[in-house]
Parts: structure tokens; sequence; C-alpha cells
């Protein structure tokens, strides 16, 4: 059922002669439940699609339909669970870790797949001519941090090696519990080297071996086809290792630079699935077609970034004074309208257990006279300051609002910069902004996956803040077996950010989205990420 409140759309578009999914010709949904296809939005055109490349959330989730690592997420459970690998087991120490692959895997050419191929990989994503931003992720590997950043140049340093053609050993340079998770990512996957060296140097980020004519991968999909900001489609692998349990014939994801156009291709039956719902729309659909809208709980937080490099952002007052006036309470109870919760923190609380006890608060009044210490009373003589954000309906209100609070509370302007996905990481990876509207999705349901973000060697620290004593407790915390000492150190960390603000938290996220009642095994996902072989469609 389509919410009566958009129904006249419809009527108009069927009288102006648009195709609305109401005459005869077969919508694309159709033709996908007929054909096996799923059709999916995704929200931005993807950068790259070389697994050691991808950054973006959008990104990751067309290259899990190409590609698979050693190890996997569980969707229900969030747990790392088998993938090219179908076992493995840690030493008593915790510093080798053994996996063993399934016997004949394959490229999607038909060449083999081996453990030396998963050696050379690791290599790879850590050279350092290839920038890989995650390569930071794999630096528990021993000699990982040394070879990414060029002081060792011997490969035959790293704890990556490969005994036999079925077997990778890691070995560590400290224990590090979350390994496996962290080998879900795809900064860990194997890259096919005898197609990447056929068409460039192997460390080459434009390297053309991602071009549908060229692409090969080992995941449940071939790439078949990629019209920039149209179409990124894919068949059916026949050499996936386990191809015959494949529900899908194909797959099909379509960037959408808005959520108004996504749900109108949604409604005229273009899309199985969006990846996001315009924010007046979410009610009608709760209300009359509470089957189609999903509401998925979401390891997630949206932030500003703040530029240290300059100023008046170089001074913790400044910023302390910026975190302090962001209502996020009101934010969330007047602007966002998916049942996003206020951010007082970076990590979400009850992750894996774990809620940090430093908060950033709301205080006007205490962030009026920190700007004012900092030699701006009422915020005069503040210069202008300019927010990027990239281009979602969601981020313009969020922008629009702090705008607002900024201004009342502090006297200050700043000016707004919408910019597509692209520009905005660059800008971002760069420290070309001033103030940046950013979120961070969890790589896997730990409070690592969030602390590590800052640490001044993370790939995606990207706000010019460096801090020794909180690199310490991350690596201490990281080496920790033990839960509760392990919480202990990140207590210590996350009270660090909240005292030196290189952040302003200012929600914990969920996945809204609308879903046709066809698309079959798409489970609640807390990390947004699906496995598309147990994909199906049912008409």
């Amino acid at each position: 059922m389509i919410p009566r409140s958009i129904c006249f759309f419809v009527l108009v578009s069927g009288l102006l002669g648009l195709s609305v999914g109401c005459g005869k010709r077969e919508t694309r949904v159709a033709q996908g439940n007929r054909e096996g296809v799923l059709h999916r939005a995704i929200g931005a055109e993807p950068r790259d699609l070389d697994p050691h490349l991808v950054s973006a959330f959008t990104d990751m989730q067309v290259a899990l339909a190409f590609f698979e690592g050693l190890v996997a997420v569980d969707e229900t459970t969030s747990r790392p669970v088998p993938a090219a690998a179908e076992r493995w087991e840690v030493s008593a120490d915790g510093l080798t870790w053994t996996f063993h692959l399934r016997p004949h895997l394959q490229w999607s050419d038909g060449t083999p797949l081996t453990a030396e191929t998963f050696r050379d990989s690791f290599i790879r994503a850590l050279t350092p001519s290839l920038g890989s931003e995650y390569a930071y992720v794999l630096y528990p590997l021993r000699g990982a941090a040394a070879f990414n950043s060029g002081t060792e140049t011997d490969p035959r340093a790293l704890g990556v090696e490969a005994p036999d053609s079925l077997t990778v050993v890691l070995t560590l340079a400290q224990p590090t519990p979350m390994l496996a998770s962290i080998l879900t990512l795809p900064v860990a996957f194997p890259v096919p080297l005898h197609v990447v060296a056929r068409h460039g140097e192997l460390a080459d980020r434009a390297n053309r071996w991602t071009r549908p004519e060229n692409m090969v991968g080992n995941g449940p999909f071939r790439l078949t086809g990629w019209q920039s900001q149209s179409r990124i489609q894919g068949e059916r692998n026949p050499h996936f290792r386990d191809a015959d349990s494949v529900g899908l014939n194909g797959v099909a994801f379509y960037p959408f630079q808005n959520a108004v156009s996504q749900e109108a291709a949604f409604r005229s039956g273009q899309l199985h699935l969006t990846s996001e719902v315009p924010l007046t729309k979410i009610q009608a659909y709760q209300t009359e077609s509470p089957e189609l809208l999903r509401i998925d709980p979401f390891v997630l937080t949206g932030f500003m970034r703040f530029n240290l490099t300059r100023p008046p952002l170089d001074d913790p007052r400044v910023r302390q004074a910026l975190a302090l006036t962001i209502n996020r309470q009101a934010l969330a109870q007047k602007v966002l309208q998916g049942g996003e919760a206020p951010a007082d923190r970076l990590t979400p609380p009850d992750t894996a257990g774990y809620t940090a006890e430093a908060t950033f608060g709301y205080d006007p009044e205490r962030a009026r006279q920190l700007l004012a210490a900092a030699g701006y009373p009422a915020g005069e003589g503040f210069p202008s300051l300019e927010v990027m954000s990239r281009a979602r309906e969601i981020n313009q209100s969020i922008v629009e609002a702090i705008q607002q609070m900024w201004r009342h509370e502090l006297g200050i302007e700043i000016t707004i910069a919408m910019k597509e996905q692209r520009v905005w990481l660059d800008d971002e990876t760069h420290l070309n902004y001033d103030i940046s509207n950013s979120r961070w999705i969890g790589d896997y349901v730990e409070p690592y996956t969030f602390l590590e973000l800052f640490l001044s060697y993370s790939g995606y620290n990207n706000t010019g803040w460096a801090n020794d004593h909180y690199d310490e407790l991350i690596a201490r915390a990281a080496a920790q077996p033990d839960e509760a000492s392990r919480y202990a150190l990140y207590q210590q960390a996350e009270a660090l950010l909240v005292e030196e603000a290189p952040i302003a938290p200012i929600y914990h996220g969920t996945q809204v989205f609308l879903k046709r009642p066809e698309v079959q095994e798409w489970p609640p996902a807390l990390l947004g990420f699906h496995r598309y072989q147990f994909v199906h469609l049912q008409p």
C-alpha cells in the first residue's frame, strides 16, 4: 500500500505521461523479480571498487558483492564467520593466527586463488605508494606500521606467510582480540594480482583493473557494467566458492544524490531497496505503509570534525564552546525523524557492553565563557567559518539547525557548503575545510573501531589532532585480552577526546530505508552490511 499522502504525485505523473509503473510496461522491479536481479539504491557514486582503496560506506556496500575476504560478518550477530577461510585457530599467546582456506577457490576468470595471493595482497594493501586510507587497521600485523610508513622496505619483515597454497599465517606485533573482525574489512581482501599487473603497477592508485571490462573478483557476483552516476551491475559468478547456493542471478546498484529521488524511484517500481527515506515521508510510511519501511539499529555516530590546523579552531576553548552549544536533544526531537538518539559521546552507548563516562554536554553559558576567554566575547571578532557536508537531505537539516544554534547562543556566523561525496571525502582527507559534518559507521561492534579513528596515524583522523597519550592508551587497550581492563583504557582515551574536542558528536544513528516484501534474507544488520549470496527474491 502506497501512502495516501503521495498518491497525488502518482496520479499527476500518470497524466503527464511519466513512467510510474502503473501502465502495461513492466517495471524494473517486476522484471527483476522475474529474472532474479536485485535493484538497490546507494547513497553516492563509488569512488573506487578496489578493495584496498574503498573507504565510504556506499563503496563498501558495492564491493561486498564482488569480493570476499578470509572472514565475513554475520548480519544477525555482527560476529566474524568463515568466508574464504573455512576455519582458523589462534595460538595460546594470541600472536599467531592460522587460516585454512577452502579448497579449490577461484577468481571469477577461473584462475586459482591461493594463500600466496592473500599474502601478496596484504603486502600491496600496506605498500606506501598505494596510499590506502584503511591500511592503518592492519597495523596489528608484525612490521605493518614500519612497512606502511616506509621505514621498512622488505615485505618479508611483515607478519604474513603462506607456508602452502591453502594456509595463511598472520603473526602479530601484540595480541589483538578483534583481529578476525578487522579482517572482515575490504582492505584485508585479496585482489587479483595477475589482473592488476596486466593493467599497470600493483600499487598504482590509477590502475584501470577495476573497469568493467577488466575487473575480476572472488565474490558471489562478477562486474558486468558500470555507467557513471547511473548503474553498477553484476551477474552471478559461476566460479564463486558456493555458486550453487547464491539466490540471485544478478545485482544492480544505483547511485542517488538525494533521498527524494530514491523514494520516487522506489514508488514507481524501479528499486527493491533504497538507502534512505526523505525526512518528510517517514511518518507517512509509518502510518500508511509500515510493511515497506525499515528503521534498523545502526552502529553509527554523526559528528562535527574541527580542522585544528586553521585558527581559531586550533584553540580547544573555541572547539569546546562550539560543542557545548549543540542542542542534541532538540535535533533528535525536531530535526531527525528516523529514531536517531542524541549523542554526547563518540562511541554509541552499550557498544559491546561499553558506554563512555565522559560526555559532551549542552551548556551555552559555559560555552560563552570559553569563547570570551579565547578572545571572542559574544562572538565579537570571530571569523566567518564554513561547514562542509555531504549533500544529503538529513545533513542539510542538521547543519542548518546547528548554524542557528551557534548564531543564537554565541553570536557567530558560519556558511554552509554542500558537496558531492567524492569532493567532500577528498577535502576531508586533505584538510581542505574548516568544519566538516561527518559520520562514522562501526566496522565491527567493538569500541575500538570508533576510538582508533583519532589515532595520530589513522587514515581517517582528518582533523590535524594528535595526542601521544591517546595513542598509547588505545595501543595498550588493543593488546588487552581482558575486556574490563581494555574498557578501562577506553574510558581514559574517550575522556581525552572530550577534553581536547577535535570533534563534536551530534547523534547516534539508525538505518532508515524502504524495502519491498519480495526481498528475502535481509535481516537487520547493526553494521549495515549484507552477504548478497544469501539474498533472494520471492515475488
